[in-house]
């Protein structure tokens, strides 16, 4: 059975603001909730022309999908924040509509509304950075 990616990929491969693709992309999810320390984030889909002009074929793409260590994040659970039980302060690394960069063995594959994300948990989250593109 052959694996489909998420059917908005080249949508955002396409965009010129990937931050809003991926909003738009992923839709209104105000009125859904994660659970526990998760964060839900929306994978990053590298533009399909790369900086010298070259438009990388769709395949390659898509692979971003199953590849992809950075996220933006759309939305977290209750417990997704900087403080823990054990008192200590952790930082507060799921702002939403943040990028993170993740190790991609941490988070679980979804597809929301045909958007690639991934539910990675708080603690996993590895960094934060103000541009996705400088993570590969």
């Amino acid at each position: 059975m052959p694996v489909l990616s998420a059917s908005k990929i080249e949508q955002i491969s396409q965009a010129t603001d990937p931050k809003a693709a991926i909003i738009k992309a992923a839709g209104d999810l105000g009125k859904e909730r994660v659970a526990a320390d998760l964060v839900l984030v929306g994978t990053y889909i590298r533009n399909e022309r790369t900086a010298g002009g070259i438009i990388r074929p769709v395949d390659v793409v898509k692979e971003d999908e199953y590849q992809g260590k950075v996220g933006l994040v759309l939305k977290t659970g209750p417990i997704a924040y900087g403080d823990w039980e054990d008192g200590e302060f952790r930082g507060e690394n799921a702002r939403a509509h943040t990028w993170v960069v993740y190790a991609i063995k941490d988070g679980w594959p979804v597809q929301i509304n045909g958007t690639p994300c991934r539910f990675v948990p708080y603690d996993k989250i590895r960094m934060v950075v103000s541009d996705p593109a400088m993570v590969f």
